[in-house]
């Protein structure tokens, strides 16, 4: 199985700018006047130039290393003001930062946003009861008519101007994700998405990406770093896997199974096992092994170098007891 990578970049789509739920002051009423499927509005050439150039003022001027966009958020954790939850995270967890005052930013509580060009405060329409208050986000600022993010997702209340991305709401992960939403889909039983080349082929894992990292412990799920599936199902980030096969270890951290195909490696076993007899006391040692890859039990003839499993002849094996 070749490595499914989660999180890469696609080509540049301008034309859709995904703009919704687009309220205005009196004041914005003739730069930003309708939208319509995430589109700018077909009046004249004037006035679509005009609405044009007041939402795309600062376009990639302003942001983070993680996002760039016209916007800055409060964190509802701690009252302070990030460009993203990810600055936010990476800021509250720093190494100099007391453990006890460690954390990382509820994602989906984000309800204050701050334009980076006017610094006002964009407003929110509650409906109460409290309990089952909707607050509705917006995508253009209040006060000077700026599109804050081309790409926007009010369920996330992500904003992102670089939508070479690509980016979409996966409803069944509850969040977004970048790369496309043609090129992905969602399996319910490992309760991530994977790319559509594996629908029908992956080895589903139950919650398959709810852990973490079994080699540097980054919670996987919302890792901004790539992650591969292995052929055992188990997913780990690609740069781990990279470092872990740099270092000779070819095997899933979680079950043992084999991460690539080994049949080269096992001719060299089998050429460096025919050249290696064992001593006369051994000859007619057996012992019971466990194969890693195929699960099978099995007896077989005792050698030092290894245990070779006669179902799929695989080297990856572990001694379980003796005869």
């Amino acid at each position: 199985m070749g490595d499914i990578v989660i999180e890469h970049s696609g080509t540049p789509h301008y034309e859709a700018l995904n703009l919704q739920n687009v309220t205005t002051s009196e004041n914005d009423a003739d730069l930003v006047q309708s939208f319509s499927g995430g589109y700018l509005p077909e009046d004249s050439t004037h006035e679509k130039s005009t609405c044009t150039e007041a939402l795309d003022r600062g376009y990639l001027e302003y942001g983070c290393s993680h996002y760039r966009r016209r916007c800055r958020i409060i964190a509802p954790c701690c009252n302070e003001m990030f460009d993203c939850r990810h600055c936010h995270n990476e800021y509250k967890n720093n190494i100099n930062v007391d453990q006890k005052l460690r954390h990382e930013i509820p994602r989906h509580k984000v309800e204050r946003v701050i334009c980076s060009l006017c610094d006002t405060e964009q407003e929110f329409i509650d409906q109460e009861p409290e309990e089952n208050r909707v607050l509705l986000v917006q995508q253009v600022c209040i006060n000077c008519g700026v599109c804050m993010g081309r790409y926007f997702c009010e369920t996330c209340k992500l904003f992102d101007d670089d939508i070479s991305k690509r980016q979409y709401h996966c409803n069944g992960c509850g969040i977004c994700r970048i790369g496309g939403k043609e090129n992905f889909f969602h399996c319910p039983k490992c309760r991530c998405f994977y790319s559509v080349l594996l629908r029908n082929s992956h080895p589903c894992v139950e919650g398959a990406m709810h852990h973490d990292c079994p080699v540097c412990f980054e919670y996987l799920f919302e890792s901004i770093n790539d992650v591969t599936v292995m052929p055992c199902g188990h997913t780990i980030h690609k740069n781990c896997l990279k470092e872990m096969q740099e270092h000779y270890q070819y095997a899933c951290p979680l079950c043992s199974k084999s991460v690539c195909d080994m049949s080269k490696v096992w001719e060299k076993f089998d050429m460096e096992i025919a050249a290696t007899p064992m001593p006369e006391p051994y000859q007619d040692k057996k012992v019971w092994i466990l194969c890693n890859d195929c699960e099978i039990t099995s007896e077989v003839q005792f050698h030092f170098v290894a245990q070779k499993c006669p179902c799929c002849k695989s080297y990856n094996t572990r001694q379980i007891r003796g005869r």
